[in-house]
């Protein structure tokens, strides 16, 4: 998935979020306007080319007040945002960087 093609389709409204990702927004306080700040403003942190459930790429950005990550893939040709939160220890030190703990198992 290209950077670009994401952000276009975000701009034009062209994307939906998932069930988990609503659940997950509501519960760490996470606007749709920070979501689409994100990834206007982002980068690709990981890519998942091989995924079974179809290609997708985690999204990182330090926003104005905090770190955010956001994972989205296609769906027909709308972007799908799977899921969002906010990277922290163990599993991250900052949204670029993983944790030591996640680094072991890996």
């Amino acid at each position: 998935m290209e950077l670009e093609e994401i952000r276009t389709k975000i701009k034009r409204g062209e994307y939906d979020l998932s069930e988990h990702a609503h659940v997950e927004r509501q519960a760490e306080h996470i606007t749709v306007k920070e979501i689409e700040e994100l990834i206007l403003s982002g980068e690709i942190v990981e890519a998942y080319p091989k995924d079974p459930r179809g290609e997708s790429v985690l999204l990182g950005a330090r926003l104005k007040t905090r770190s955010l990550h956001v994972v989205c893939g296609k769906r027909n040709d709308r972007i799908l945002i799977v899921t969002v939160y906010e990277p922290n220890l163990p599993k991250w030190f900052d949204y670029k960087t993983r944790g030591r703990e996640v680094k072991d198992r890996v």
